[in-house]
């Protein structure tokens, strides 16, 4: 896979970081999280003649260990802190790469050269066509693909449009490599481009519009929620 060509110049002068994309997960919580998505890979999985009263029996555990998570000492309303706080903090909830979000499939994001590059395998809990990632998927982890990206060059934004083509099926089980860049910026709107490869084979590609919402926008939907720009 070569370099996109159609690469945007990024706001960040070469003298400045991108955020940090290591994620910091207390080792229980990440425990949990883990557990949390093998069981639902097992469920996803149950099969049609399986055994009701093993069905009845795990169902009871699991009924038993959500109550043991109930209360305002462990939970909170919402899935994130509304204490504005650096990127990272946010990327353990990432639908994509987080650590501590149980449906997110552990995606490993890297930046460099102005492109973020995220590998990822997909299981039995993401499955559209038997054996193949749900095109809806799809289209989730390319949104969350782009919004990363955009954090990365310091130009974040909301979804305005997400344009996909699907190239071929993708695999479920397999090593699979999304990539994303600027191509273009224009005021508050950003242009991102995007591919999903399984090994050599391109099976989808992707464009998105993203808009920075002005402050006073941003302040009513959000308040203090999102991270610093």
């Amino acid at each position: 896979m070569s370099a996109p060509s159609d690469r945007a110049p990024s706001d960040r002068a070469p003298s400045d970081r991108a955020p940090s994309l290591t994620q910091s997960v207390d080792p229980a919580r990440r425990r949990l999280a883990d557990a949390t998505r093998a069981l639902v890979d097992a469920v996803t999985r149950v099969r049609d003649d399986a055994d009701p009263g093993a069905l009845a029996q795990a169902a009871t555990a699991v009924e038993a260990a959500t109550a043991g998570l109930a209360g305002p000492d462990t939970l909170r309303e919402g899935n994130r802190s509304a204490v504005p706080r650096a990127y990272h903090h946010y990327l353990p909830s990432s639908l994509l790469v987080g650590q501590a979000h149980p449906l997110a499939p552990l995606g490993t994001p890297e930046f460099a050269d102005g492109v973020l590059t995220v590998r990822v395998r997909f299981g039995a809990t993401y499955e559209g066509p038997p054996g193949y990632l749900h095109g809806g998927i799809v289209a989730l982890a390319f949104d969350e693909l782009f919004g990363m990206c955009n954090v990365c060059h310091g130009q974040g934004g909301l979804t305005g449009r997400l344009t996909l083509r699907y190239r071929a099926p993708t695999p479920l089980h397999r090593d699979l490599t999304m990539t994303a860049w600027l191509a273009s910026r224009e005021g508050r709107r950003t242009h991102v481009r995007g591919a999903l490869h399984a090994g050599e084979t391109l099976t989808a590609e992707a464009e998105g519009l993203f808009v920075r919402p002005r402050p006073e926008t941003r302040a009513r939907y959000f308040g203090d929620a999102l991270p610093p720009d």
